[in-house]
């Protein structure tokens, strides 16, 4: 019999997080994965030691929020500065159950607009260092895509 959690996203934003003295901490590292078509890789292109080639790398803290990390994407981007630009942000782990990876949604921001996401932190969603974040990037002019994979993710 399998067992599952019964801890809702509304619970896990509520768990109080330690703040972090960004001057006492050192950074991590983070490998963030973008595509332009609004979908987020799929969980075996990181597999067998491969990764997708559009690879950023950040270095930044656990209590870094999606906004936060929207705003160094589109340094990056400068496409990505258009006002209504979505961010689809997703969380890629080692399932070893299967050898493979999963991807696991957990937010979304809109460049130039207010969101019930942009102060979600990645110590918030349960990102463990060594995992990659995936942004799907949805230009202004098209809708974001509908995602089949939301509420599915890594068991808690």
């Amino acid at each position: 019999m399998a067992l599952e959690s019964r801890i809702t996203q509304e619970e896990i934003r509520k768990i109080p997080e330690k703040p972090i003295d960004r001057e006492k901490t050192c950074p991590l590292l983070l490998r963030v994965f973008t595509t332009n078509g609004g979908r987020h890789h799929r969980g075996d292109e990181f597999a067998r030691g491969q990764v997708p080639s559009s690879e950023l790398q950040i270095y930044t803290w656990m209590d870094a929020s999606l906004k936060e990390l929207t705003s160094l994407v589109k340094e990056v981007y400068p496409e990505a500065r258009k006002k209504g630009t979505h961010f689809g942000f997703a969380i890629v782990y080692p399932e070893p159950k299967r050898n493979g990876y999963r991807v696991k949604d957990i937010g979304n921001t809109v460049s130039g607009r207010k969101g019930e996401n942009d102060s979600m932190t990645l110590q918030s969603q349960r990102f463990q260092i060594g995992d990659y974040l995936d942004i799907a990037i949805t230009p202004p002019n098209r809708a974001p895509p509908l995602n089949p994979r939301m509420g599915m993710g890594r068991p808690f």
